[in-house]
């Protein structure tokens, strides 16, 4: 019997997987309902606000859905709150294995699949909340189009493709198979390859770690389940989110006020924010700076996170095979790196809310998204090295615990006149970290 360390930071990996469970299920019950078509129809259901509006068949069985089924807008809201639940699990395993150097041999590839679980649910997710073609999502659709239009030469195309001619065109054609049918196929393979590398590498876990038996494991992992699925249902009963019934239909000639992109896609929207607005002219073609560099830019962060840890392996040279975790502090500059690009992400995520930031607290936006340009340069750096002295810090007093004991608080006087604290020797078996 397989025997893993137990460690609360590990249940991440579960609690996604566990959040797509409740995916699925909810999910099944969702396609019983919504019509994925955008031919037209007046609306004449339940919410009198939207009756008589002309509507894609879409947004009408959304409605639907929501007003006229028993538990629909219940099953409607767990599904988009277990989306919520597991992209952050998933980022916060990846955090996790990232700041305790988890990705590196034997486990480089159970990093690639997590970040690749990462990319695969935020594309589910996109074209999740694309499906209602309400407002909000049609405004979405088109921040998106402008940005494949933006591309040189390919733009175009890679436009007409996606959309199926002309914008908006009948994108829902092609993003519900891949909602429905291809990307929770390649989400569970992925979450199998997950599992099998785990159980081949064992999860790896610090010096001083506790382990338990796999069927402890097993029975704190039913009891995971119940929970998240739990907190699913309570957070859809209990907390409205995307009430596509506010927005109304989706209009190419119109934008949504004061809704801005879900919140794990908005480091994008933020980088479109802060790109200043340069363009170029190249063979009698314009070209959009002010789209492509922020693409670019965050397309090369998604790479560096992916790559990292064929790149420190590069850099550092060490191609052992490790068994054991580390703590944050032992290693000051990756540490330092890890905290920079989340302050990098930060700013760019911030900067999406920049428009609600500066009418509710009262603030020109101009000056607020020059200050965001500010932070994205100058805070990353300062990060590292704030992160890196902390880090130096922790290590110089793991130093002093070893070299004279814990405190224990007591003074004693010495022959000669002087005081000395008391200090007791470090206990062999630290607690787990």
């Amino acid at each position: 019997m397989k025997v893993f360390p137990d460690q609360w930071s590990l249940l991440f990996g579960q609690i996604a997987f566990y959040s797509f469970v409740m995916l699925v299920l909810s999910g099944v019950v969702l396609t019983v309902y919504y019509e994925p078509s955008v031919s037209q129809v007046v609306y004449d259901g339940t919410y009198a606000p939207l009756r008589g509006l002309p509507m894609s068949r879409a947004l009408d069985s959304t409605l639907r859905l929501s007003f006229d089924v028993r538990g629909g807008l219940l099953v409607r809201q767990v599904h988009h709150w277990s989306t919520l639940l597991m992209v952050a699990a998933i980022t916060l395993h990846l955090l996790r294995l990232f700041f305790t150097a988890g990705f590196r041999r034997p486990r480089r590839l159970s990093w690639l699949v997590v970040f690749g679980l990462l990319v695969v649910t935020l594309g589910a997710a996109l074209t999740g909340t694309s499906l209602p073609d309400d407002m909000a999502s049609g405004t979405s659709l088109a921040v998106l189009d402008g940005v494949l239009q933006a591309t040189p030469l390919v733009g175009s195309a890679l436009s007409y493709v996606l959309f199926g001619g002309e914008f908006p065109g009948d994108v829902i054609s092609r993003f519900y198979p891949l909602h429905v049918i291809v990307l929770p196929v390649v989400l569970l393979l992925l979450f199998a390859a997950a599992a099998v590398l785990a159980l081949k590498h064992e999860p790896a876990g610090f010096a001083t770690g506790r382990t338990k038996t796999a069927k402890v494991g097993a029975v704190k992992g039913a009891g995971l389940f119940a929970f998240v699925a739990g907190v699913a249902i309570v957070m859809g009963a209990m907390a409205t989110i995307n009430p596509v019934w506010l927005y109304g239909p989706a209009d190419p000639a119109a934008v949504s006020a004061g809704v801005g992109p879900a919140w794990y896609l908005a480091f994008l929207d933020g980088s479109l924010r802060l790109a200043p607005g340069w363009e170029v002219v190249l063979w009698g073609k314009t070209i959009t700076l002010a789209v492509l560099l922020p693409v670019g830019v965050c397309t090369l962060f998604l790479g560096l996170v992916a790559g990292w840890p064929f790149i420190e392996e590069r850099l550092t040279g060490d191609r052992k095979d490790h068994r054991l975790l580390e703590r944050p502090r032992d290693n000051p500059i990756r540490t330092g790196i890890g905290v920079a690009g989340m302050t990098f992400y930060g700013v760019l995520w911030a900067a999406a809310g920049a428009d609600t930031i500066a009418v509710q607290f009262h603030l020109s936006m101009n000056t607020l998204l020059h200050a965001f340009q500010v932070l994205l340069v100058v805070g990353p750096p300062a990060a590292l090295y704030v992160t890196r002295r902390i880090c130096l810090g922790l290590q110089q007093t793991d130093t002093d615990l070893t070299e004279h004991g814990l405190e224990t608080g007591r003074i004693l006087r010495r022959p000669d006149g002087g005081y000395v604290e008391v200090h007791r020797p470090i206990p062999t078996e630290l607690p787990s970290r």
